[in-house]
């Protein structure tokens, strides 16, 4: 997240959910935000995860953040003016969201052209996946998301691109299953590179990087170029009709 964050330039950035998470601490916007869903509860991960996830820290009312908190909202009705914001991050935001894809569209509407959007999600078609449809058939234990549903990678694609949302970088992660040991984890470190190499698109984590993309931009440019056409149409029409003066001439 750091690295897809880092070099996004602009002046206002917010993240959608998950505060154990500072997932804006990398970018040097002046304004960040840390916006937190009304129906916001305190995600306690399951012992398979306690290796990977991070102590948070104890925040403003009460909360236990790694970011700092700014604004409750509901997420399918963002309090930003339209096309305000450069960057908005969603790291397991869409998963845990009541409307996931009215959630995307209020991202899109709250981006200035060009902005990004940032998503990490689950990939339902990994390892993890598994897990979690063994939770949902009664083994609690299994839970990677006590709440929610994983999105498939490619069902994203697909809303972004009906959003107008330009995927500009997609990748995957974390092909070690969860293990509850810290040893057994560092390991299994080898399957990082394997998986990168031999199965990369069953990463437990994927990310994908979107750009906003406006029509009307590229339909003035369409227009400015053909307002020049109309302007050198007579210079066009007296070369020609010149031409054929001279061929008649010759005759």
């Amino acid at each position: 997240m750091d690295r897809l964050v880092g070099d996004v330039f602009g002046f206002h950035a917010l993240q959608l959910g998950l505060p154990e998470l500072d997932a804006l601490r990398a970018n040097r916007m002046q304004h960040r935000w840390l916006a937190l869903d009304t129906a916001y509860q305190h995600w306690a991960p399951p012992p398979e995860l306690s290796p990977l996830v991070h102590q948070p820290v104890q925040g403003d009312a009460g909360l236990m953040t790694g970011a700092p908190f700014s604004l409750r909202c509901d997420f399918e009705a963002l309090p930003f003016p339209s096309n305000s914001l450069d960057l908005v991050v969603l790291p397991h935001a869409l998963e845990l969201a009541r409307d996931p894809h009215h959630t995307l569209r209020e991202v899109e509407r709250v981006l200035v052209p060009e902005g990004r959007v940032v998503i990490a999600g689950f990939n339902p078609a990994s390892l993890w996946g598994v897990w979690q449809r063994m939770g949902r058939w009664g083994v609690q234990s299994a839970l990677v998301l006590p709440q929610g549903e994983f999105i498939a990678y490619w069902r994203l694609r697909d809303w972004l691109r009906l959003l107008d949302l330009e995927v500009e970088a997609g990748c995957f992660g974390c092909y070690r299953p969860m293990v509850r040991q810290p040893r057994t984890w560092e390991r299994l470190h080898w399957l990082e590179h394997a998986g990168d190499r031999w199965w990369p698109v069953l990463g437990a984590v994927y990310f994908v990087v979107a750009v906003k993309r406006v029509r009307g931009m590229h339909l003035v440019g369409k227009v400015r170029k053909s307002r020049v056409g109309p302007a050198s149409a007579p210079a066009v029409v007296a070369q020609r009709h010149q031409r054929e003066t001279w061929g008649s001439g010759s005759d």
